[in-house]
């Protein structure tokens, strides 16, 4: 088990079979950089996703096809001073009826102040002159490349993780993702600063980050991501539309609940009927993702 430090030269707008810019055994920590996808203009975020610059490929020690790669997200350090976002809220999440009185599209400017804790915007709309909530880090845009030689671009999602955007992809959390190719190929960027549920303008507070993760190679295999913090664990699927994406993570929690708590379907449905949570990630790009999360203190490991 290593620490390695690797800073990258090239970026890929992409989730799939390339060659690896680095090797790390099972067991290592990576600290890495990632940068924003600053460089595109209001009008091409108005019309169409998004690309995220990604750092990688990664190159796992004896990942194969059909294991899991657990990844935990031990730091996501800013490392610059601002972030950005656009408004107005997206097209998806709007009434079809609302869209015509919807403003340009604007994009904005906000400190980053890591002494306070907080985010501000530089100019403030009106009413939001002491609008300051907590930087809350996390990765908007991780995953490891698909199978078969495919490659995804980096504004969607789907089994092999993605750009899913999902808030609880932060410190202290363990993503795991199934395992398609030699090696896993982990990506990751797509760093936010603050975000609240489902990425609704577009945006989180997009910046650049210091991330350091720490991987695991797990000799089981798993359908759609999975994540588990102190609290909770939780699976994620991705998919449009959006029921489609909730029924993947309700059927991945269920094959969880059987694999390591003993419970059968039955026993499964009537824990999840009373107190899964359901959480919403990414809804405003091609693939939709939803969360489906159960806390610790109601299961027992067999």
């Amino acid at each position: 088990m290593a620490t390695h430090r690797f800073t990258p030269t090239r970026y890929h707008n992409a989730i799939g079979t390339a060659e690896p810019c680095f090797r790390l055994a099972d067991g290592d920590t990576l600290i890495t950089d990632t940068i924003d996808a600053s460089g595109l203009d209001a009008h091409e975020v108005a019309v169409a996703p998004r690309p995220n610059p990604m750092t990688g490929p990664f190159f796992i020690e004896g990942a194969e096809p059909g294991d899991t790669l657990a990844v935990r997200i031990d730091r996501l350090t800013p490392s610059r001073a601002t972030g950005w976002t656009y408004s107005p809220l997206a097209l998806t999440v709007l009434d079809p009826a609302a869209i015509i009185d919807r403003p340009p599209v604007q994009r904005v400017v906000w400190d980053i102040n890591r002494n306070a804790g907080t985010v501000k915007l530089q100019e403030p709309s009106p009413g939001l002159e002491d609008f300051a909530p907590e930087i809350a880090p996390m990765i908007g845009c991780f995953g490891v490349a698909p199978a078969g030689g495919q490659a995804f671009s980096t504004a969607t999602s789907a089994q092999n993780g993605g750009n899913m955007d999902y808030r609880l992809f932060a410190p202290g959390t363990t993503a795991w993702f199934p395992v398609s190719v030699p090696g896993a190929l982990f990506y990751l960027g797509d760093g936010h600063a603050c975000q609240g549920d489902g990425e609704i303008t577009g945006t989180g507070i997009e910046t650049s980050f210091e991330m350091q993760v720490t991987f695991q190679v797990l000799k089981r295999s798993i359908a759609w991501p999975r994540g588990e913090t102190a609290e909770d664990i939780f699976c994620v699927g991705n998919a449009r539309p959006l029921d489609q994406a909730l029924q993947h993570a309700t059927t991945e929690m269920s094959r969880w609940l059987g694999e390591d708590y003993g419970l059968d379907a039955r026993a499964a449905s009537h824990l999840m009927g009373q107190v899964v949570r359901y959480d919403v990630g990414n809804v405003f790009n091609p693939a939709y993702t939803v969360a489906c999360r159960i806390a610790k203190r109601w299961l027992t490991r067999r």
